[in-house]
């Protein structure tokens, strides 16, 4: 029978992604939404065959509900790359699943390795009327956060690795599973300790934690994720950073400056630097490139720096309307009357973190009262240490 004119369609079709490297605390995440929610389907793309040869293979997509597997299906690589068959193929599968109207929650189970973020943007963005994203949950296992965040092995190592160009770690790979989600499923078997707590803690303190066989996880399957603001919380420009604390053993240090980095005594501390801290993040600036705000991202000891845009400073004043009220109201919190927003802002994470050791470290990097006498056209004199990292500075 077809629907009379003017008839509503189905409700939207909440959608909740669960992730992770912890498969086991995953499954547990996925089999407890499943069971609570009436009418409810987990669809997970199994990147294996990819992995353990990225460029070749398919992706393996099933279908479940409580009561066991509904659909099973192959979908062939996008470019040579898992994640993008996995995008290319979720998204008419969802659209398929809403329009049956049976289904009140899809719980996207997403692969080891794989990211949330382009997956919940990607949902966002395209599902128009009949997808709704609800929740991005990352399961934990707590007694793992110190050995995930450690691992400075490449995926590709582990079989992990989602394309023939992924050259990612499983650390950092973590690091941004963990801290992307607005909830964390804590599969908490009693193995984990007080450190383990407050270094979960202390990494992203802003999530909230529930526990995987709680009704509170079903409640935050619901209840909704901007992920305009889960952008802005992870750009270098004006990322919600943690905080000082000290807890259990663990300790996060901020430290923060207004001068410049000298940048040959950086570039020869970064070595000490990545192995002080198992995590830690933040925008830097170098006295060579005075412009340019860097990004510092460091798990498992692998740094990444990337260039992410001009300061605010160097802006003309219209341009600062075409910037987000978050980007603005964070180069206005570090605002200095000679350099603007340009600052050093970087947060160390770790068990026994030298704290002291740290701060003299880093403040012996910036540059001397000589040094920064020079001013600007003195500074563009000083070594280009981080072109290893960033293209070459004009």
């Amino acid at each position: 029978m077809e629907a009379a004119p003017g008839a509503l369609g189905p409700p939207p079709l909440a959608v909740a992604l669960v992730g992770g490297l912890h498969a086991d605390a995953r499954r547990r995440a996925v089999d407890r939404l499943l069971a609570a929610v009436p009418g409810s389907v987990a669809l997970h793309h199994d990147l294996a065959e990819a992995a353990r040869a990225p460029g070749s293979g398919a992706v393996l997509r099933t279908v479940r509900d409580a009561t066991g597997e509904l659909t099973r299906g192959e979908t062939p690589l996008v470019n040579d790359c898992a994640c993008c068959a996995l995008r290319a193929d979720l998204l008419p599968e969802l659209r398929r699943i809403a329009a049956l109207g049976l289904t009140r929650l899809a719980v996207v189970e997403l692969w080891d390795a794989v990211e949330p973020r382009a997956t919940a943007e990607a949902v966002a963005a395209h599902g128009g009327e009949s997808l709704r994203l609800t929740g991005v949950i990352t399961a934990v296992d707590p007694a793992l956060v110190l050995p995930s965040l450690g691992n400075g092995d490449d995926l590709a190592e582990t079989g992990l690795a989602v394309a023939a160009t992924d050259r990612r770690a499983v650390g950092d790979t973590w690091a941004r599973q963990l801290e992307y989600a607005s909830v964390l499923a804590l599969a908490d078997d009693g193995h984990a300790d007080a450190e383990d707590r407050a270094l979960l803690a202390q990494l992203h303190p802003t999530a909230r934690q529930v526990s995987v066989d709680s009704d509170d996880l079903v409640r935050e399957a619901f209840a909704g994720f901007d992920v305009a603001a889960a952008a802005a919380a992870q750009h270098p420009a004006c990322a919600r950073l943690p905080q000082e604390a000290d807890e259990a053993g663990v300790s996060t240090l901020v430290w923060h400056r207004h001068r410049p980095f000298h940048p040959g005594r950086l570039f020869d501390a970064l070595e000490e630097l990545c192995c002080g801290a198992v995590r830690s993040r933040g925008r830097f600036w170098l006295a060579d490139r005075p412009d340019t705000l860097l990004a510092w991202d460091c798990a498992g000891g692998a740094l990444c720096v990337e260039a992410s845009g001009p300061w605010l400073a160097g802006l003309p004043d219209a341009a600062w309307e075409l910037e987000s009220p978050i980007r603005r109201t964070a180069a206005a919190l570090d605002w200095h009357p000679e350099h603007g927003d340009c600052c050093q802002h970087l947060v160390f994470t770790s068990p026994g973190l030298d704290r002291e050791g740290l701060t003299r470290l880093l403040d012996s990097c910036l540059l001397t009262d000589a040094e920064y006498a020079a001013g600007r056209r003195g500074w563009e004199r000083l070594p280009a240490a981080f072109d290893v990292f960033l293209a070459p500075a004009r």
